[in-house]
């Protein structure tokens, strides 16, 4: 017999969208610890190893995150390599999030005006010291807010992780709505749950764009 959304289903939802908040977080740290060696390699001397990452770049925001999530959930275990709905989710949601975010970042990188490496150079500072003291510094201030805002983007896509049987929000909502066939009401606390995790983070983006618009112009060269 049919009954109505009760607690125990919100509850079951609130985990759900913990899950959801534990997967973003691995999503931006795996993603993240790749998309800096992204952003380096594409910024690289070498041209080789520029073309080699502008490939990797190409073909993962080439390809849809749900064929990452079939590729890894599924295909892998065709090779003898069982994964677990975590770590498939895990895996290929750092694979998507390090071509963004290494393009984003390199992008940072390159608009720091070329005058304050021709002034660190001028310093006799090694390649590595005029990018991690000098450049880095100012390239993070200007990548904060769109990495920020970037992170909604995270949250909302691990709704595509109930495909491979992960249980975050959005795959709690399915759970719930074949028990008790409510789904106007089960969407709608779902939508809020999203918003409640996804509006604060775009108010702090829009708040940190503000204040770095606001900042004084990066200095032609060193002082």
């Amino acid at each position: 017999m049919q009954t109505g959304l009760n607690l125990n289903h919100l509850d079951f939802l609130l985990q759900g969208a913990l899950w959801t908040l534990v997967l973003s977080l691995m999503a931006l740290i795996g993603g993240g610890l790749v998309g800096f060696g992204v952003a380096l390699g594409r910024i690289a001397p070498s041209r080789l190893l520029r073309v080699a990452i502008g490939g990797y770049v190409q073909l993962i925001q080439g390809t849809p995150l749900l064929v990452l999530l079939f590729l890894t959930y599924f295909g892998l275990p065709a090779l003898g390599i069982e994964v677990p709905p975590l770590l498939a989710a895990g895996v290929s949601l750092t694979i998507y999030v390090s071509a963004y975010l290494g393009e984003i970042w390199r992008g940072c990188l390159e608009a720091v005006p070329k005058p304050q490496w021709e002034a660190a150079e001028c310093l006799a500072l090694s390649r590595s010291q005029r990018l991690f003291k000098v450049i880095l510094p100012q390239a993070v201030r200007l990548a904060t807010p769109p990495t920020v805002g970037f992170m909604v983007q995270i949250i909302k896509n691990t709704s595509l992780a109930s495909v491979v049987g992960f249980v975050e929000l959005a795959r709690a909502g399915q759970i719930v709505n074949n028990s008790i066939f409510q789904p106007f009401a089960i969407y709608m606390v779902i939508a809020v749950l999203y918003f409640a995790m996804c509006y604060p983070i775009s108010l702090l983006s829009r708040r940190l764009e503000r204040r770095t618009g606001r900042a004084p112009r990066l200095k032609p060269a060193l002082a």
